[in-house]
């Protein structure tokens, strides 16, 4: 009788312990301070001619598609689910070239997107560049 006991004490404790971090780390979505803004800027020095177009959606919502002039952004706002796995995905077309990306995944940007929760990319003639503070910029990959 003892073993059982304990062996309901020790289930009891890891269940309050699981529930205890699954509340801790779902509160930012339960009480809606969990919002991300992402955004997208033609970071072209020469493409007047030739428009960067964005085309963005996610199984949640289809943001549609923009022509983006040089120097423009398109931006919204993402909030991850309960469970964090959201993302949103854009495809560019700038030419001939086209390239899809993950604008914003819960699951990789919850932190990276810093403390002020932004997102943003900067698509240049090189490649996709990365920052959450629009002043430090990293390049991510190519096109």
């Amino acid at each position: 009788m003892k073993f059982v006991a304990r062996v309901y004490l020790t289930l009891c404790l890891a269940s309050s312990i699981v529930i205890m971090m699954a509340t801790t780390q779902r509160t930012r979505y339960l009480f809606g301070t969990n919002k991300y803004y992402v955004r997208v800027i033609n970071g072209f020095t020469d493409n007047s001619s030739v428009p960067l177009v964005i085309w963005c959606s996610s199984e949640e919502m289809d943001l549609g598609g923009r022509a983006l002039q040089e120097h423009d952004d398109f931006s919204w706002v993402m909030r991850p689910n309960f469970w964090g796995s959201n993302r949103m995905k854009c495809t560019m077309k700038w030419d001939n070239t086209r390239k899809s990306f993950e604008a914003f995944r819960a699951s990789r940007d919850t932190d990276r997107c810093g403390p002020n929760r932004m997102c943003s990319w900067m698509v240049t003639q090189d490649g996709f560049y990365f920052s959450n503070d629009e002043v430090n910029w990293r390049k991510d990959f190519l096109w």
